[in-house]
Order: structure tokens, then sequence, then C-alpha cells
């Protein structure tokens, strides 16, 4: 059987997971203040709006597997952290 994830390691994944929905979430208006909603260009936004929906699963089950196997400590911001519990990504470089 395979070790599950310590409590330490769901906090930092919970953290990471919450930071990049963020980012994505972020780039995924960008793109679609950028270019049209329908047709060949919309598609980068799209993918992106699916690695949002991706990730939310992800985190969603990897919740469940908290509470399975920390019962005693476990508790819902571990995966959906306050925001200034996230890591923030830099902003694009001003050239």
């Amino acid at each position: 059987m395979k070790p599950k994830l310590s409590w330490e390691e769901h906090v930092e994944m919970g953290r990471a997971l919450a930071s990049l929905r963020d980012e994505l979430t972020h780039r995924h208006v960008t793109l679609g203040n950028a270019y049209p909603l329908s047709g060949p260009e919309s598609i980068p936004a799209k993918k992106m709006e699916m690695a949002v929906k991706a990730i939310d699963q992800a985190r969603s089950e990897l919740e469940n597997a908290l509470f399975r196997e920390h019962p005693d400590a476990a508790q819902t911001s571990v995966y959906y952290p306050p925001s200034e519990k996230r890591i923030a990504f830099p902003g694009p470089k001003e050239e």
C-alpha cells in the first residue's frame, strides 16, 4: 500500500492548488478580455477554464481524502485557504 499524504503535505498541497487556481483564473480572464469568446481564438481561454475545473475537482477529492486520513485535524481551510495564506505569483515584468 502506498503511503498517504501527511497532514503537512496536505496543507502544502492545498496552498499550492489554491494558488494555482487563482493564477489560472487570472490568466483566463486576461485571455477572455484579449480574444474573442468563440471561434478558434477562444480555444486557449477554454483550455484554461478546463484546467481551473480540473484543479477544483482535485481539491475536492483531496479534501475528502484529508477528512478520511486525518479526521481529528481536518478542516476545510486546508484546501480552501484564505488569500493571505496563498502563494503570490509575480506579475508581468515591465520592459
